[in-house]
């Protein structure tokens, strides 16, 4: 049991990394089975195409997968079609927020395609493939060689028994391709340690604060869930009994659409008033009904948790 209790303790601590690490894993190993089954480069005038398309369409619908699973777009998009949303919002001001929390979502989004990529990159397949039908590669390697030379290579990632000096300029693609693929991975380390220690250092409370503000944030989603879940139960066994029965309904509250709406909307910090998310502010600022419930703070990338599901 204390093995477990540790384990768990491990992975509360380590969540978000430990989710990355699993999400590159993954992303991984698909791309070492696309790459040994399903690629079969063409070893025709295509290969640009069906070389780059490896490379590119997996990463992009991994992009919008990313975007899919984070819970920032729905909150953000959520009724904002509505025609009392378009009433009441103005195109600026939507258009701003949206901005503003766009850049930190692609950031996240992006773990899985830049991963893709990267070990694609790695891997020399694709490149090798795309890079055989490219025209610019072509120029470059057959300068001063005669009119089969482009024709051998486009034959050269089928693995056929090519010349000598075609057999380099594979070797050359394989090299090119490990070495983009590395600088792309030095890359990305070096801007998510920058982005990780601006988000850090303009943080606006400290570091303890910060841990302990996380710590509320999964309890408060817990308890909600398990609250919803419960209230849920006992409105839908109530209507049941009362369809059932035939009698009428006993009073049961449920928080309104405009408590709904309340809760809903994206935390921002406020210096004056320290409220954990906007239950809280809900629930300090008289249901939402005081005006310090409507003061908007300044949104900080730092703080991007209080918006998200905590699992």
């Amino acid at each position: 049991m204390d093995l477990l209790r540790k384990a768990v303790d491990f992975y509360i601590r380590h969540q978000t990394i430990l989710g990355y690490s699993t999400v590159s894993l993954l992303t991984a190993a698909s791309e070492r089975i696309f790459s040994s089954v399903v690629f079969k480069c063409p070893c025709n005038s295509g290969n640009l195409l069906y070389g780059a398309s490896f490379i590119l369409v997996p990463a992009f619908i991994l992009l919008l997968f990313g975007y899919m699973m984070n819970t920032r777009t729905w909150r953000l998009l959520t009724g904002k079609c509505s025609q009392e949303k378009h009433l009441q919002c103005s195109p600026r001001g939507t258009c701003t927020c949206f901005c503003q929390l766009l850049v930190p979502m692609t950031a996240k989004a992006s773990v899985a395609p830049l991963t893709w990529i990267a070990v694609a990159l790695l891997g020399a397949n694709f490149y090798e493939c795309a890079a055989s039908g490219s025209s610019l590669m072509g120029l470059y390697f057959c300068k001063d060689s005669g009119t089969d030379c482009k024709a051998q290579l486009l034959k050269m990632p089928c693995g056929v028994e090519l010349p000598e000096n075609i057999t380099s300029k594979r070797l050359t693609l394989q090299s090119q391709s490990q070495l983009i693929g590395w600088f792309l991975i030095a890359s990305i380390m070096t801007v998510a340690l920058i982005s990780t220690c601006f988000s850090h250092c303009f943080s606006p409370v400290s570091y303890l604060q910060l841990k302990f503000w996380k710590i509320y944030s999964k309890k408060e989603h817990k308890v909600f869930q398990t609250k919803a879940k419960e209230h849920a139960t006992e409105l839908a066994e109530r209507n049941i009994n009362c369809f059932f029965e035939a009698t009428d309904p006993a009073p049961f509250h449920t928080p309104s659409n405009e408590d709904w709406q309340k809760i809903s909307f994206l935390y921002t910090f406020d210096s004056q008033e320290q409220y954990y998310s906007m239950i809280h502010k809900y629930v300090n600022t008289n249901r939402g009904n005081n005006t310090k419930f409507k003061e908007e703070g300044q949104d900080i990338a730092v703080l991007a948790f209080v918006d998200e599901d905590q699992t």
